[in-house]
């Protein structure tokens, strides 16, 4: 019983302190208004920073997915070079070949797919319409086992589209409405440097990607075969995406990779390897460490948008209590004990934060909906984000609150009565 009725002397507290603090922010417009625009100025700034990270962190982490975390890429360049590794040796290294792949393929335990592939950019030309410096890749057979894509229209290339390298292509969604407006693609006739290919695909749409890795969006994908046709591949970048087998870790992946291709290039114990195995987990140790970097520097310029969103707040409260000293007076005198006038001004200043919060929230909200449907980039404000708003919006209310309610709540009856505040 005695639990009930703190309970529900709690409960009444609460309502009556709600009340007060409600008729405070009603009556005074102009007060609300300025503590309003602080905090809502500085949620704003902050969570505003925070969705766009996070959602920029969400499309980089989405297109280094795309490309395979138990993939290997056997290259002549490292992703991050040694300083200790002379430059001219990156230069004289060879490239990827077919006979690394096919020894690949042959030898390793782990692999269970590899592709060789190579990408130039050339003149993409349809009848009257042609498109400047589009990326041409070409690929081998498994490309489709490892990179991960949809086919929106037509078809992928046939194994004996791939092995005698016929002159078919497989073209981005985006590629496609520039050449063909409106025309379907599917059966037509494409020109890549003065060769002819017929277009047996349309890929499905994929938007940016955040890396600078080409999306299939802009892409023309021929069959490596046919490719050398037109292709001097000794002055091309190749390389060779190799992915594990289940169960299979990178690590030993690419330790036996380092075996393989040491074997098939003939180099002895002594020489350095001549390539490269770059695998995702270093561009992602790479972004975690990027990331938390702007995450730090997010907290710091959101967090001078809060404290002067919090020291609005003290100074109109401070006003509010010199102007309410007679009716604090009163309400001492009628027995309200100290902690009831220090709730009824936290209060009134956690819902004026929380408030100002929930507008900056919506300011954010509307933004996010603007640049998702008029660019390219999706944005979105996550619900960690909306916790994370209103819950710095409840501490700075605490914070920015206390001081003026608990010099409220010391005041002496007889001298707030009699004070002409």
């Amino acid at each position: 019983m005695k639990q009930l009725r703190s309970a529900i002397i709690m409960v009444k507290l609460t309502r009556e302190s709600l009340a007060f603090a409600y008729q405070a922010i009603v009556v005074n417009k102009l007060r609300t208004f300025l503590s309003l625009f602080g905090i809502t100025i500085g949620i704003f700034a902050i969570i505003s920073v925070f969705t766009m990270v996070d959602s920029l962190e969400k499309n980089v982490r989405d297109s280094i997915q795309s490309l395979g975390d138990n993939v290997i890429y056997v290259q002549k360049w490292p992703w991050s070079m040694s300083n200790d590794y002379p430059w001219w040796k990156y230069m004289n290294r060879p490239q990827p070949t077919v006979e690394d792949l096919n020894a690949i393929r042959a030898k390793s335990a782990l692999a269970k797919n590899a592709v060789l592939c190579l990408q130039v950019n050339s003149l993409v030309k349809f009848q009257k319409n042609s498109a400047p410096n589009t990326g041409v890749m070409a690929v081998s057979n498994e490309y489709e086992e490892i990179r991960s894509f949809e086919i929106a229209q037509g078809r992928y290339f046939s194994p004996f589209e791939l092995h005698s390298g016929r002159n078919v292509a497989i073209i981005g969604s985006e590629l496609a409405t520039e050449l063909f407006e409106g025309t379907e693609p599917v059966g037509q006739t494409i020109k890549i440097g003065g060769k002819k290919l017929e277009v047996i695909g349309v890929f499905l749409k994929e938007g940016k990607s955040a890396i600078g890795e080409n999306s299939h969006d802009n892409l023309v994908l021929i069959p490596i075969n046919y490719a050398k046709t037109f292709v001097d591949f000794r002055r091309v970048g190749l390389w060779i995406m190799v992915k594990a087998s289940e169960g299979a870790s990178t690590i030993d992946l690419t330790d036996e990779l380092r075996g393989i291709l040491r074997t098939v290039r003939k180099l002895k114990p002594v020489d350095d390897d001549n390539f490269a195995l770059n695998e995702i987990s270093m561009l992602k140790q790479g972004i975690d460490n990027i990331f938390k970097m702007i995450d730090l520097a997010g907290w710091i310029i959101g967090g001078f948008s809060i404290i002067v969103g919090g020291f609005g707040i003290a100074n109109i409260m401070f006003v509010s209590v010199k102007e309410r000293t007679n009716i604090i007076g009163i309400q001492k005198a009628l027995g309200a004990k100290n902690y009831f006038i220090l709730i009824q001004f936290l209060y009134e200043s956690v819902l004026l934060s929380t408030l100002g919060g929930i507008i900056g929230l919506l300011l954010i909200f509307a933004g996010t909906l603007i640049i998702s449907n008029t660019s390219d980039f999706s944005i979105s404000l996550t619900a960690a984000n909306i916790i994370r708003g209103l819950g710095i919006s409840a501490v700075i209310g605490i914070v920015s609150g206390f001081a003026p309610a608990w010099s409220a709540s010391r005041l002496s009856p007889v001298e707030a009565i009699n004070s002409k505040g």
